[in-house]
């Protein structure tokens, strides 16, 4: 009812998405979110699909990508590495402080 004082504009009861019920998970009590995951992982009375997606989740916590750095990087790297073969430049000399009696 447009207009009316009260029932116009606004959140409706009942209105948008259900909200989801949380998962519980028996045994598994942390605030820790590896120990967590590691706990729905490792448990095998959960569903497959539930612990596969924990695997996942898991993955950037235990193993890092073998490639991290961005091309410039990896450029430089095997630029220094290429230097340090048999045309490498020599070191500076070292200076001694010399003094005469």
């Amino acid at each position: 009812m447009a207009g009316v004082k009260g029932k116009s504009g606004g959140a409706r009861k009942g209105a948008g998405r259900k909200k989801k019920e949380p998962v519980k998970i028996e045994g598994i009590e942390t605030t820790d979110p590896k120990r967590f995951l590691l706990g729905v992982m490792n448990n095998q009375s959960l569903d497959a699909r539930l612990r596969i997606d924990a695997a996942k989740a898991l993955l950037p916590y235990l193993y890092q990508r073998k490639s991290e750095t961005g091309k410039k990087e990896e450029q430089q790297e095997s630029a220094k590495k290429a230097t340090l073969g048999r045309f490498a430049a020599f070191p500076p000399p070292s200076l001694k402080i010399v003094e005469n009696d």
